[in-house]
Order: structure tokens, then sequence, then C-alpha cells
């Protein structure tokens, strides 16, 4: 699949996400989004055959006849459609166009304003138009009750070790432990450490040691989860997790910033493994867990590392 198509294919899996997930009706979809029902239908009936490659389509013959808005006029037709009065495309249309002839461009067309305006997040608008307690309402997941069956939702979270591990040039650095939990039996589903920072390719290890079969026989944890519940980290929201999460039908569900519901289940595992760690930074550092003396020599505190953990 193209990048052209992997952006087609996204922009279709977002309009009908909340007749997938939500159990909002299809019509209700179609007419949000101003296509006609039976495209909405054959779309759904596509991603349910194909995933997530079968919204894909080859590219029309008059594409890009539409006059394209400059920079300018397309972050104020964003400005206006996210405003807090709900406005018509038609009232949009008719601001720009007043606009563009006082500046002296060529107004833009309708049909250009309408694509821009119905390219807009469904849950941006909501939460523009009827405030953060309907969106909430519906675009975030509450955890009323504990996951029924297995794999119906996983949890994921990154921590910062409390430990100093010798690197790959002998320097002694804290380690990022990626963490995959089950909400059903709070099994660990998979793990990834890194010295990096956690981005999008740690995430994705993570889930694919966590889908997969494991090789120890104790270990029986895998499958695909209903659900992804992460918090809003750069590495959950990005591109490539939205691409893997709608390739394989799994809901990624963020929590909203400031209230991590139901995220209990993978803190509880950071608050009980950290403290049990051999050779803790706690231990080695009188600063704190997250502080490290001005003076300190790397190689003094390697051997400290050595001798603790010995």
């Amino acid at each position: 699949m193209t990048a052209s198509g992997h952006d087609q294919a996204l922009e279709r899996f977002r309009i009908i996400r909340p007749f997938l997930e939500e159990g909002v009706s299809l019509a209700e979809v179609a007419r949000h989004h101003g296509i006609a029902l039976r495209t909405a239908r054959r779309w759904v009936s596509h991603y349910r055959a194909g995933g997530l490659t079968a919204l894909t389509r080859s590219p029309r013959s008059d594409k890009g006849a539409c006059r394209a808005l400059s920079p300018s006029l397309q972050e104020l037709v964003e400005a206006l459609a996210l405003a807090t009065s709900r406005r018509s495309v038609a009232a949009i249309h008719r601001t720009v166009s007043a606009v563009a002839k006082d500046r002296g461009d060529t107004p833009p067309g309708y049909a250009a304003v309408y694509a821009l305006v119905r390219g807009l997040d469904p849950a941006l608008l909501t939460l523009a138009h009827d405030g953060a307690k309907l969106y909430s309402e519906t675009y975030d997941l509450l955890y009323r009750r504990e996951a029924e069956t297995p794999n119906a939702i996983w949890q994921a979270e990154h921590t910062l070790l409390d430990i100093l591990v010798l690197d790959d040039k002998g320097n002694p650095s804290r380690p990022w432990l990626s963490v995959i939990v089950d909400d059903y039996s709070r099994a660990i589903a998979g793990y990834f450490l890194s010295f990096n920072a956690p981005a999008a390719l740690q995430t994705a290890l993570a889930l694919h040691q966590a889908i997969w079969r494991k090789s120890e026989p104790g270990w029986t944890v895998c499958g695909i989860p209903g659900v992804l519940y992460t918090d809003h980290g750069s590495d959950f929201t990005s591109r490539h997790m939205e691409q893997v999460c709608a390739n394989l039908k799994i809901r990624l569900v963020f929590s909203l910033p400031g209230k991590p519901r139901g995220r209990g289940r993978v803190e509880r595992f950071f608050a009980t493994v950290k403290p049990t760690l051999p050779g803790r930074l706690a231990r080695l550092c009188p600063c704190g867990p997250d502080e490290a003396p001005p003076d300190a020599d790397p190689r003094r505190t390697r051997l400290r590392l050595q001798a603790v953990c010995a």
C-alpha cells in the first residue's frame, strides 16, 4: 500500500470507527460526514472482510480538479470549524471567500472547504462544540467494571527504572521498561527494555511480543486484544500505532490528560516491581532515585553498581 493509500484508508477508518467501536448508528455517521449511507456500508463491509488495506481505492481521474486552499486559508477554515459556536459549511465558505477577496486572492471553491471540514476529527469537533464532558462520555473509555474475559482490554505504559545498567559503551544508564498488561488476569502479555526514551518502535515491539505465542511453557498469554488502553504519549498517538491497531482491528483508546481512568493495573505492577530490583538507584545514590550527585564519577558509580549487584 502506498503512502497516499494509507492516508485514504485511515481517513475512511476514522469515519466508520464510531459505528464499529462506539455503537453509533451507521446512518448517523454517514449523515455527520456527508457521505451516502450505501458508501458507508460498503466501507464497513470492506474493512470487516480485508482490514485496513481493503479501504483503499484506485486514484480517480479527476483527482486534484478542485482548487487547493492556501495554508493561511486552510488554518482559517479549521479555526472557524472548531470555534465554540457551530457554523455550517456554507457559512464558513462565505467567510473564507470574503477574507480571500479582501486579500486579493481567488476565493476557494465550496467543494474544497467542504472536504477540509469533513476531514476534521469528529472527536475534535465534539470537544469544540459540546465541551469536555460530552467528549469524555463519548470518546474516553470509562472503566465502570473490569474486563470480563482475557484479552478484552490491554493496558500499555512505560517507566524509567531506578537502577543503573552498563550500556554497550560501558557507561551506567537507567533503562526504560515498556509493559503491556492484560486487564482481566493482570498478567504481563509483553515487555521491552531499552536505553532509549519511549518511542513507537519500542511500543510496537512490546505489542508484537504480547500478541505472539511465547517460547516459555509457563507464559501462555497471547492473542489480539479488543482494546489497547494508553495515555497520550507520543508513541501511543503516533501514526504507526494507529495503522497497526487499525490493521489488527484493535480499538485504540486514550485516557484524558490528567484523568488516567482504569490504568491502575499497570501502575500497580510498576509499584510492585520497582522496589524489588537489585541495585536500586536509591541505594546507590543518597540524592534519591531521580537525581545524581553533581560530582559523580561514572567509573566509581560502575564499581558500586557491580558491587551491589554481585
